[in-house]
């Protein structure tokens, strides 16, 4: 992928990478990971689609934003993908990814032509009205444990992604190598206040309101969203369709590239 980097308002760097041809394809990355773990996808996807796939701020080779929440980010991004494509463009996202694709959709919706929100929940944490979430005491866990060892407990994290799977040690260590190991750790404030956002983190009301066909791909393992959620996010969108994997984690374009790549190319 080629490299390219975008001066925000604020001053800071946006890092972004570009690859293929063919209409655009944006990919947004999960939390605490960065552009490197859609590498694998982007070799299989760079025939087809022209592939702009950022850092997200704080995260690879981008600096930290000012705000880290969703809207802030969404904006960021937003104004980012005004400078380098005038068409619309199909917006995909993976976990936090895909709570920006959202974001995205609602802020700028001419701008996207269709979505695909994979290992994606419409609310994080648990509440009264919501049960398809991470109890919010485990998040507030994560964050103490973050606090204390941060490099453990990404590892920790990422791995909790592939919990229950029939995966082999070798494929594991293939992953990490081009998913974790290409780019440094995020930054450690960025990290601790996306995750201290995802508690309050609530697109229920969002989700009548987006009109672009959508792709919804969920894992039947999952740990990190549970996959009722990824029902509830594709049966309350207007125009959601819903793949399960089952046997898969939080990650399918990991665990199963090529089975997501074709689900990608009938979608779009």
């Amino acid at each position: 992928m080629k490299r390219e980097s975008f001066t925000l308002p604020d001053g800071g760097g946006l890092a972004w990478y570009e690859a293929g041809n063919g209409r655009p394809l944006v990919l947004l990355h999960g939390w605490a990971t960065s552009a490197s773990v859609f590498s694998e996808l982007v070799a299989m996807l760079a025939e087809d689609f022209r592939l702009l796939i950022p850092d997200l701020p704080g995260h690879g080779a981008s600096s930290p934003a000012v705000q880290n929440d969703l809207e802030s980010i969404a904006t960021t991004l937003n104004c980012w993908l005004a400078t380098i494509e005038s068409a619309p463009v199909a917006l995909g996202g993976w976990s936090l990814g895909g709570m920006l694709a959202l974001e995205m959709a609602r802020q700028k919706p001419q701008r996207i032509d269709r979505l695909l929100l994979i290992g994606t929940s419409p609310r994080f944490t648990s509440g009264d009205d919501w049960t398809f979430g991470l109890p919010e005491v485990q998040v507030r866990a994560l964050g103490r444990n973050l606090a204390r060892h941060f490099e453990t407990t990404l590892a920790d994290f990422f791995n909790l992604a592939f919990a229950g799977e029939d995966i082999s040690k070798e494929r594991l260590r293939a992953i990490r190598s081009f998913a974790v190991k290409q780019s440094p750790l995020p930054d450690q404030v960025a990290a601790m206040e996306l995750l201290n956002g995802f508690s309050e983190q609530n697109q229920l009301g969002l989700l009548s309101h987006i009109d672009q066909p959508t792709l919804v791909i969920h894992g039947g393992l999952d740990h990190i969203t549970p996959l009722a959620a990824g029902r509830y996010l594709a049966a309350r969108l207007p125009h959601g369709q819903f793949v399960e994997f089952p046997g898969v984690g939080h990650g399918p374009f990991l665990s199963r590239p090529q089975e997501v790549v074709d689900s990608i190319l009938e979608f779009c």
